[in-house]
């Protein structure tokens, strides 16, 4: 009952605070180049918020979040976390923070958020054409179902497969989505390092998490080696990030460095890493310019992980638009088979 009572006693703009809306990648962009460009023109933060109050550039809404902000002395980073940013732009940002050059920083989540936009827009214009004609298909075989195949009385093949395919499809979606949640609970309940320790040995997704994840920490050990942080205060910074991925790596970096191992080994110890990565580190090293070879590499494998991405999108239309096909010959076939076996018995 106190629990209760304490609850309802509550300030309700503190409750509205808590559940923050999650930004779309697109006003995650454009909030991150209007940064980008003040900062490049000298404004500090402050007189960024002031501006925006002033320009109208932003929502009034997000604009008094932000000086709500800087009246309780948060930082940027906690500042974007309470207009919607993904925990992943936050890290960058608080790392940014950290290391000092904040402006580089800026323009590299620009052009990540911008690159992953043009993802979700090729997703979006890929699925959408061949969801509709999967919908129409599923109806007509429906009304195939219903009207058609009980007076033609058929048992060939595609009869019999167009007369079962709503309950495949219907059985397919609630197994796929069976599965999506089961590897959702899995991955709030368990280890973060585990999780995508076993995702990078699977086969087709494995790809994508070895690029993705190496091309992310090798720019923000980059970045943060580059503006002169130790490795051990990097990992301190790690501890205390919002990503529980890169809290945990950080403490498993940390444990095996005190116990005699180089960076380098450790690094090359985790399955999500992609194996040059550990070579970069420890050539770096002995070059003395780990910073700088990082940052080239991660640009590197940014460019590879995009690709890739792109490919599959490109590979995944194709790909429907065969199934669709496939399922029109089925029409067909179920349809006018029972009629060419009519002709042959009459004759």
């Amino acid at each position: 009952m106190s629990k209760l009572l304490s609850f309802l006693q509550q300030d309700i703009s503190v409750l509205n605070r808590q559940k923050v809306k999650r930004l779309s990648t697109n006003k995650q962009k454009k909030i991150i180049e209007l940064f980008s460009n003040l900062f490049s023109s000298g404004f500090h933060l402050a007189e960024t918020v002031h501006f925006f109050q002033r320009s109208a550039l932003i929502e009034k809404a997000y604009v008094d979040r932000m000086r709500e902000g800087l009246s309780a002395g948060q930082s940027f980073a906690s500042m974007m976390a309470n207009l919607g940013f993904a925990d992943h732009v936050v890290t960058q940002l608080s790392l940014a923070e950290a290391h000092g050059n904040i402006k580089l920083s800026l323009l590299k989540i620009s052009s990540y958020l911008e690159n992953l936009a043009k993802v979700k827009k090729k997703l979006i214009e890929v699925a959408t054409y061949p969801l509709i004609l999967l919908l129409f298909l599923l109806l007509i075989m429906l009304g195939l179902r219903h009207y058609l195949l009980p007076q033609l009385d058929s048992k060939n093949l595609a009869s019999q497969l167009i007369s079962n395919l709503p309950q495949i499809f219907l059985l397919t979606s609630l197994g796929l989505l069976f599965f999506a949640l089961l590897a959702l609970f899995y991955y709030r309940k368990s280890s973060k390092l585990a999780f995508f320790s076993r995702l990078a040995k699977l086969p087709f997704l494995g790809a994508f998490t070895r690029s993705y994840l190496t091309a992310y920490y090798a720019r923000e050990w980059g970045n943060m080696i580059g503006q002169g942080l130790e490795l051990s205060q990097i990992l301190v910074l790690m501890q205390d990030q919002a990503s529980a991925l890169f809290r945990e790596l950080g403490q498993d970096l940390t444990y095996k460095l005190q116990n005699g191992q180089e960076f380098s080994q450790a690094v090359a110890q985790y399955p999500f890493f992609k194996r040059e990565l550990s070579l970069i580190i420890e050539y770096g090293e002995v070059k003395s310019k780990l910073g700088s070879e990082l940052e080239v590499y991660a640009s590197k494998t940014w460019e590879e992980f995009f690709s890739r991405l792109h490919a599959t999108m490109n590979l995944i239309q194709p790909l429907v638009f065969i199934f669709v096909a496939l399922m029109i010959v089925l029409l067909y076939a179920a349809m006018l088979l029972p009629l060419y076996q009519n002709m042959e018995v009459h004759l």
